[in-house]
């Protein structure tokens, strides 16, 4: 076991029982150090974050936004590592979701639902909060290094009520499983703002071009399921959400799959983008996201910063 496994160790055993205000806190002024030293994931959530906002905005002000796109992300990480202490009560309390009976609808009707989602707000709350209402629900997750990494992770979404299928390595490739649940009525969230595969998409994002995974569009035309963009950020008291959709999704007249992929992918990313720029500093992406970015350097810290992230 490294010491990332025991942070994280410790983060879920600890952290959860100490009160909410005291952790708070202590995250916030991780996310403030942070902010003050700077390093390579400052440096990228500063990048991704002027593509957001434009040339137009001060300086002074976009300083400001990081500041409180770091805050954010250090709430995300707080409520995660609490979330498993939480009662069913407090999970249903503490997530709020616009479009929730269109959800209802889908689960009810047996056609089940894709959920286009961005790296904002807490996601976890959200699929707990699916799970809590008492809808089936199966989404895929990266597979950690790690290894002890990835399966407390593994253990921490099973606990939440989520089935949660790796992205490589599993008995069964994801795709076909997802698609044998969305036939069976379950609610299928997808990340889908960055591309891990390098095999994903290539759409418009923000004047930029850059990767987009294809699942969520193809399990859609897979099945005829109705497919949804999330917008996702915090208010003081709870995480929120909002759906976008059911999209439309276009038939074969309109050209091959690959085609139809390709177009689909681009409405899933401009919702994305819409949702993104109403609460930019709720998105949580330290990661490069276009793909100029690795040509030009944007977003790289200097050689002597220490990592950001909070």
């Amino acid at each position: 076991m490294n010491l990332t496994e025991l942070s994280y160790i410790a983060g879920w055993r600890v952290l959860r029982a100490l009160p909410r205000p005291l952790v708070a806190a202590a995250f916030q002024a991780g996310a403030d150090r942070a902010h003050r030293t700077g390093g390579g994931g400052t440096a990228r959530l500063r990048a991704n974050l002027r593509r957001v906002v434009g040339p137009e905005l001060p300086d002074a002000e976009l300083d400001d936004l990081v500041k409180r796109g770091l805050r954010s992300y250090a709430r995300y990480w707080m409520e995660a590592f609490r979330l498993p202490a939480l009662s069913r009560s407090q999970i249903l309390s503490g997530f709020r979701l616009d479009g929730a009976e269109l959800l209802a609808a889908d689960v009810a009707a047996g056609r089940g639902a894709v959920v286009a989602l961005p790296h904002a707000g807490n996601w976890d709350a959200a699929g707990a909060w699916v799970a809590a209402t008492g809808w089936p629900i199966s989404t895929v997750m990266e597979r950690l290094k790690p290894e002890g990494v990835y399966r407390r992770f593994l253990a921490f979404r099973e606990a939440l009520g989520m089935e949660i299928l790796p992205t490589h390595g599993g008995p069964r490739p994801a795709f076909d499983v997802l698609l044998d649940r969305l036939r069976a009525g379950a609610v299928v969230p997808l990340l889908a703002d960055r591309d891990l595969s390098a095999r994903g998409v290539e759409v418009d994002f923000f004047g930029g071009k850059t990767r987009m995974p294809a699942g969520p569009a193809l399990l859609a035309l897979h099945t005829g399921a109705p497919l949804y963009v999330a917008s996702m950020w915090y208010e003081p008291d709870a995480a929120c959400a909002s759906l976008a959709g059911p999209l439309p999704v276009p038939g074969p007249e309109v050209g091959p799959l690959d085609q139809r992929v390709r177009s689909l992918t681009q409405l899933i990313a401009d919702r994305l983008a819409a949702g993104i720029a109403r609460h930019p500093e709720d998105w949580h992406m330290l990661q490069r996201m276009w793909l100029d970015q690795a040509r030009s350097g944007e977003g790289a810290a200097p050689s002597s910063s220490a990592p950001g992230q909070a």
